[in-house]
């Protein structure tokens, strides 16, 4: 009878899972004349634009369609509609991440500090020389990606994580500059000179973020460590408010409760009582790259609200998370959606799955999304393919 109870309930779980699942079907990509069985939304279709980028990272469009994506090559992107010829703007060292426009400018996320150069929607190429610094940032090895955009507020973010898995770094002035990582700035420019101030801390790798379009609050893609196995911690998907303290590496939430790390001895900052919960999980070791909500125009309106994030998959295996095991342990490259209600972050699903195959083969590692002005969803992959995606409605059949 117990038998028969937990099967029963178990069954039940599953059809709730199947039934807050999104509509979906199987689609067929071919790539270099293989074959690949993708997971993508009823009414929707997956195709490759280019895979003529190098390690492509994060992407924004700029007010007249133009596609821009940072790197880790080096090179700096411009792919004009419909985005199949990529031309490199300008090249340069020290890692150029992720771009921002505002007006007159294009500002460039490097690992040492944010940059700028004049820009006009269209231009082909940025003379090197006009390449400014506009502040430094905390620079150094690991996780050195530095992720810059515009807020609804019309001010400057930028996001940043923490050198390895217990680093002694935070994000206030109690700390030497180098270590003030681990978070996301917000550049203040209000006097002579611009500053940079702490918006939200103890993120350990943040690098997707973006606003809700209704609320406008800031939610961030949030890379948990790798010393604490191949199941531990859950990634996760935070809220971020001004003054908002997430916890790593002090604390890691295990899916139900806060743990203290005590890789790390220094005592906390902060206590365990003001460290902000994750607003959604993703199973661990699974990257969580890029961040986009989905915008009112976009899709036919039915996800609105919702937000995209994209999983680059784990290079660590089963059973204890390190790198050369066997490789279809891996978790799996994806893109997933984070779906709200009211506001608030409800459940997350399955948006695009498939590339990766059983025996652990990859097609692509998802980095950079973005909606671009026909409304479907554009995103990157910076190894195996190395290129650009675009997911839009199935045309009507005439």
């Amino acid at each position: 009878m117990r038998l028969l109870s937990f099967l029963l309930g178990m069954l039940l779980c599953y059809l709730a899972a199947a039934d807050n699942a999104l509509p979906r079907h199987t689609q067929q990509l071919t790539v270099d004349g293989e074959p690949w069985l993708l997971g993508v939304p009823a009414g929707m279709q997956l195709e490759v634009l280019t895979d003529q980028l190098d390690a492509p990272r994060l992407i924004t469009f700029m007010p007249n369609g133009d596609l821009l994506s940072g790197s880790r090559s080096g090179h700096i992107y411009r792919l004009a509609p419909p985005y199949t010829d990529p031309q490199v703007l300008v090249s340069l060292d020290d890692y150029p991440h992720s771009l921002a426009w505002r007006a007159g400018e294009l500002l460039i996320a490097r690992t040492g500090g944010l940059y700028r150069a004049p820009y006009s929607p269209g231009q082909e190429i940025i003379p090197r020389d006009s390449v400014e610094l506009l502040l430094a940032l905390p620079g150094g090895g690991g996780h050195n990606s530095r992720s810059v955009a515009i807020g609804s507020d019309g001010r400057v973010y930028v996001a940043l994580g923490i050198t390895g898995n217990c680093s002694d770094e935070y994000l206030d002035d109690s700390y030497a500059f180098d270590d003030r990582r681990g978070g996301v700035l917000v550049l203040d420019e209000s006097g002579k000179q611009p500053v940079w101030r702490p918006f939200a801390a103890g993120l350990r790798n943040p690098v997707g973020f973006d606003w809700h379009p209704d609320t406008g609050v800031l939610y961030a893609s949030n890379n948990g460590p790798d010393h604490l196995g191949y199941e531990q911690p859950p990634e996760y998907f935070a809220r971020l408010s001004p003054g908002s303290f997430h916890g790593m590496p002090w604390f890691q939430f295990d899916g139900r409760r806060l743990q203290r790390d005590t890789c790390i001895r220094k005592p906390p900052p902060r206590p365990a009582t003001a460290v902000s919960l994750p607003a959604a999980t993703f199973p661990s070791r699974n990257a969580p790259m890029g961040v986009a909500f989905v915008p009112p125009a976009a899709w036919g309106g039915q996800y609105r609200g919702n937000a995209i994030v994209a999983l680059k998959g784990s290079w660590g295996t089963k059973p204890a998370g390190r790198a050369f095991g066997d490789r279809a342990t891996r978790r799996h490259p994806a893109l997933l959606m984070v779906r709200f209600e009211d506001g608030e972050a409800k459940d997350v699903v399955d948006l695009v799955t498939g590339f990766q195959r059983a025996n652990g083969e990859r097609l692509a590692r998802p980095v950079g999304v973005a909606f671009g002005p026909d409304g479907a969803l554009y995103f990157t992959s910076d190894s195996h393919l190395e290129g650009l995606f675009r997911l839009h409605l199935r045309k009507p059949l005439n």
